[in-house]
């Protein structure tokens, strides 16, 4: 039977290509689309959203708008990797989709009480909206079959040195969502910046005559600076894309069960501190350790697999 899934984002690159995927595989029970601030401005990021769902061609998949800005911290746009509209300026048609009258919470609140099986929750943006559900709601958590959240990093950070974008975002809602007592897994920056589709491929679908693989191929093909000279690189990321993969080929991913907790305060706020020890260490011994949560934590992947995983799926959606 397909998972059934409610998927937390802020339409961005990344997202968008996820959210085709997750649409067009036979192994998703897609119920519903809750939008957050991250990427872009929220209203931004539920008109993105909507498009994206057009250009699937998917009906009757709810979209509801979340909270504008974190819990403590200002908003802040990642437009200098995703463009002032969130989808690097592709230009997609406008839509007669409308978000529902109903808030994100709300919206989750309800698709998870109601559904006769427990339901997994695909989070690929700061975790706001989830912190809010989860704290207004507590009683959701034991309908939740899993958290798969795209954020943090076994490693190094993107935001900061060590913190990842989207926890960095709202550490405080991601400290939250891991100590609600929910199964998680964590897809972070070890896996996330190295899936990738070659330039010649993504090239070819930008240029081809299918609707939606052209549009896949042109956000690939978005270029983004990654120094401090501006130039613009092909990255060929599938990004959070990557993370819904990782729910329907476990197998391609290679986890490791760790204790992780966020950084809340300093130089290191917004960190996800992965202990990968093999034995006790003097915080153990010393009775000082603690407010960390088991969660399986994604530490390697078949990049080839997963990239084909992702293309061949995407390329089964309605062309022109």
């Amino acid at each position: 039977m397909p998972i059934p899934v409610i998927m937390d984002v802020d339409t961005g690159i990344d997202d968008a290509l996820a959210l085709l995927f997750a649409v067009s595989h036979p192994q998703i029970d897609l119920l519903g689309v809750t939008c957050v601030a991250g990427n872009a401005s929220l209203p931004q990021v539920v008109d993105n959203t909507l498009r994206i769902l057009d250009l699937a061609g998917v009906a009757d998949i709810p979209v509801a708008a979340g909270a504008v800005r974190p819990l403590i911290e200002p908003a802040r746009s990642a437009s200098h990797v995703h463009g002032a509209d969130g989808l690097g300026g592709i230009a997609l048609p406008t839509t007669s989709r409308t978000q529902v009258d109903e808030s994100a919470v709300e919206l989750m609140r309800r698709l998870i009480m109601q559904h006769p099986e427990p339901v997994t929750l695909i989070a690929l943006a700061p975790q706001t909206n989830l912190a809010l559900l989860l704290r207004t709601h507590p009683e959701v958590a034991e309908r939740i079959e899993r958290i798969v959240f795209m954020g943090g990093s076994a490693s190094v950070g993107n935001a900061t040195p060590v913190a990842e974008f989207n926890v960095w975002h709202d550490p405080e809602a991601a400290a939250i969502v891991l100590d609600a007592g929910v199964q998680a897994t964590m897809y972070g920056l070890d896996v996330f910046n190295i899936v990738a589709v070659a330039q010649d491929r993504a090239d070819a679908m930008a240029a081809g005559d299918h609707r939606a693989a052209r549009v896949v191929g042109e956000l690939l093909s978005h270029r983004v600076a990654l120094s401090e000279d501006d130039s613009l690189t092909y990255t060929g990321l599938i990004g959070d894309a990557g993370a819904v993969c990782s729910l329907v080929a476990p197998d391609l991913v290679s986890f490791e069960r760790r204790p992780v907790r966020v950084e809340l305060q300093g130089l290191s706020r917004g960190q996800t501190v992965v202990d990968r020890r093999t034995y006790a260490g003097e915080d153990v011994l010393h009775g000082v350790a603690g407010g960390a949560v088991a969660v399986d934590v994604a530490l390697g992947i078949d990049v080839d697999a997963v990239a084909e995983l992702f293309l061949e799926t995407v390329l089964g959606l309605p062309g022109d």
